[in-house]
């Protein structure tokens, strides 16, 4: 079937079907860059599936199921995280406390609320239940930060094999989601993680270090990654 807008047809995915139902990556389209299927549903056995290929869902309310797998994608090795002068300094000073997996529906709860330079949210509802669902079942983690005991900023994601893929952070507070990130990365350097996939490129990671990567060897290393298990620790208990 085409989609509107679209100058070839889209793979559009079955919703009762959970073993292997999307098409090779390459078939993604080059305008809106990455969509590559649309449909389905978000059931954790799919998500998990679509994450071990380099794939992810993103869409609006009002829309179907959207499935992605940009080129280039925005990646991070944890140990290049990049701390500037002034971050460096909020770490010292800025009297924050870092966790994990504390609160997850807290953080997924904000990073979905509405933002000044936003309208509306790509995490829907049934987005929100999905990725409650993976926590619950160990796949998704979040990581929190707090000042005087109140959450200020956090980020999550979904954790596969050494791999993190990060879906969405929040601030309530100046650079409180870059110290949280921070955090993050010297977790997953001390868990044997060897990259984050930040999936889409922007200026906030690049300043934090991200780079670019091409689909190919991103999904090389991504098939490897995913098979090889972290440190026995990863997720278990604050350092």
């Amino acid at each position: 079937m085409d989609a509107p807008g679209l100058n070839r047809p889209l793979y559009w995915v079955a919703e009762r079907c959970l073993a292997a139902d999307f098409p090779p990556t390459t078939h993604a389209v080059d305008e809106p860059q990455g969509l590559l299927a649309i449909g389905g549903d978000l059931h954790p056995a799919r998500l998990v599936n679509a994450y071990q290929r380099g794939i992810f869902p993103w869409y609006s309310d009002g829309q179907p199921i959207l499935w992605w797998s940009p080129e280039p994608r925005s990646v991070l090795a944890p140990w290049d995280v990049r701390i500037s002068r002034s971050l460096a300094k909020r770490l010292r000073n800025g009297g924050f406390e870092l966790d994990f997996d504390r609160d997850f529906a807290s953080v997924i709860a904000a990073c979905a609320a509405p933002r000044e330079d936003a309208e509306g949210t790509w995490i829907t509802d049934d987005m929100r239940a999905a990725y409650l669902t993976l926590h619950q079942g160990g796949y998704a983690h979040s990581v929190e930060c707090r000042r005087d005991g109140e959450l200020v900023g956090g980020l999550y994601g979904v954790a596969l094999g050494r791999v993190f893929f990060g879906e969405s952070m929040f601030s309530r507070v100046r650079d409180a989601s870059k110290v949280a990130f921070v955090h993050l990365c010297r977790l997953l350097e001390a868990w044997q993680y060897e990259l984050i996939d930040c999936q889409l490129p922007t200026a906030h990671l690049a300043s934090l270090g991200a780079r670019l990567m091409l689909r190919e060897p991103f999904e090389q290393t991504l098939a490897r990654l995913v098979a090889e298990p972290p440190a026995e620790q990863a997720w278990r208990s604050a350092p």
